[in-house]
């Protein structure tokens, strides 16, 4: 075919609208691709040959099939396609015009089938980056909680530990200070309690405050070492300090897990701490009963004093909730209506503890 010289100068211009377009193809690609498929059917209308503008189409085609759903870009593909070949089947300067529309056909799958790979690819490379983003929040979240957790289990330490002695120490001072002229040999048995409550205190706070200067997970103990079987003990400091304690077991008693060991002997000092810095005088009775299903455990007091002041608001009963809830039990505490205040406390035992 000979080429004919007046098709350059209009060829040229369209040429050039059609690349320019193609600068636009990312902000808005449907428009552009319907701009130069639109120019690429008028060009080929007028038999031209069918290489140099079509790229632009094919171009504008691929940049749809990256940016958009795989629907959306087969449909514009083909409907541009369709568009491409049928210009080329209403024109009749071509020779060969069977493999030239197979060409055009060809191309134009190609360049959908580029688009659509990049496209999938992309969004494979996106998942992977929002999954590792994903999973860097919540290791971020993770350590926020350990640490919120670790900070409460800590403060619950300090205040179990420290509000029993502190309670005793105060009391027995009064008692030295109160008797220390009438009574010198009280005052020296009440400063010896001091000195035993002192020292006790001074102790549980060194092993919690070890826990926090361990520099690796294979340090231990990773936890105070408390559990009933320092209940004597501490029902005793209490006696000393003038409360009337009493003591029930039912139930056959049993190695408890640790967790549930601790929790029940903070649960029973905080209640006695509360009965004596509140109920006045008092008698409290400390009750365990052992189902071999849950350890049921109750403090009641008798008490005339002010025993609503730690109901549920301070941190005492707060701490023992916190401990009892975290190992499944239940608690509960409030004043008697008979007078008094009382804490109930329920911990199961894991299965293999049941006896």
């Amino acid at each position: 075919m000979v080429n004919r010289p007046a098709e350059l100068p209009w060829t040229a211009g369209l040429g050039a609208v059609l690349c320019g377009l193609l600068v636009f193809r990312r902000r808005w690609p449907i428009p552009v691709l319907a701009c130069t498929g639109l120019g690429s059917v008028v060009y080929l209308a007028f038999g031209s040959p069918p290489r140099p503008l079509l790229l632009t189409a094919l171009v504008a085609l691929f940049t749809v099939a990256t940016l958009s759903e795989r629907r959306t870009a087969w449909t514009a593909g083909a409907i541009t396609a369709a568009a491409l070949a049928g210009s080329s089947l209403l024109s009749a300067h071509w020779p060969w015009l069977l493999p030239d529309v197979l060409g055009v056909l060809a191309w134009s799958g190609m360049a959908i089938a580029a688009g659509d790979a990049v496209r999938s690819r992309r969004a494979y490379v996106a998942e992977i980056e929002e999954r590792a983003r994903r999973a860097e929040r919540n290791r971020d979240e993770e350590a926020r909680r350990r640490v919120v957790e670790e900070r409460l289990r800590i403060a619950r330490e300090l205040h179990d530990v420290l509000a029993h002695h502190i309670a005793l120490i105060n009391v027995q001072a009064g008692v030295a200070a109160h008797m220390l002229d009438s009574e010198p040999q009280q005052s020296r048995t009440a400063l010896a309690h001091i000195r035993t409550a002192s020292r006790s205190a001074l102790e549980g706070l060194r092993t919690t405050v070890g826990l926090l200067r361990q520099d690796g997970e294979s340090v231990a103990p990773t936890a105070p070492t408390a559990g009933l079987a320092q209940l004597d003990e501490l029902i005793s400091s209490f006696r000393s300090a003038g409360l009337v304690v009493e003591t029930a077991v039912e139930g056959t008693a049993a190695a408890l897990p640790d967790a549930v060991d601790l929790a029940a002997y903070r649960v029973i000092q905080e209640s006695l701490t509360n009965v004596h810095k509140h109920a006045g005088p008092a008698t409290a009775t400390v009750h365990l009963d052992y189902t071999g299903t849950e350890l049921r455990l109750s403090v009641v007091d008798d008490g005339r004093g002010a025993p609503s002041v730690d109901a549920g608001q301070g941190h005492g009963i707060i701490g023992m909730r916190e401990r009892v809830t975290a190992l499944g039990g239940r608690l509960a505490a409030g004043p008697r209506t008979a007078g008094g205040f009382q804490v109930q406390a329920c911990l199961p035992l894991p299965k293999d503890d049941r006896s």
